[in-house]
């Protein structure tokens, strides 16, 4: 399972959800501080942006901390760096 998959999966069983994207911004990134050599999976940056209800009433702060605990295990690893736009509905 590509990574992107494994954090949709993990993101989607978290939060339920009402919108979720993950783009791999990992390209953008080539030759920078935490990018991988050429030949691997480049799967190192990502940008993900989610609406659910978990969100309502919980500070930005406190929403990427959600997000960083459900992603801990990528965040240990293969992630490099993560971009989170987390949002309740209506906002």
């Amino acid at each position: 399972m590509a990574l992107e998959d494994a954090m949709r999966a993990k993101l989607a069983a978290a939060f339920s959800p009402d919108f979720l994207d993950i783009e791999n911004d990992s390209a953008r990134h080539a030759g920078h501080a935490g990018a991988r050599e050429a030949g691997d999976t480049g799967e190192t940056h990502f940008n993900v942006t989610i609406v659910s209800s978990a969100f309502a009433g919980v500070g930005r702060v406190m929403r990427q901390r959600m997000i960083y605990d459900a992603l801990a295990a990528e965040l240990a690893g293969p992630v490099h760096a993560l971009s989170v736009k987390a949002r309740a509905p209506g906002e």
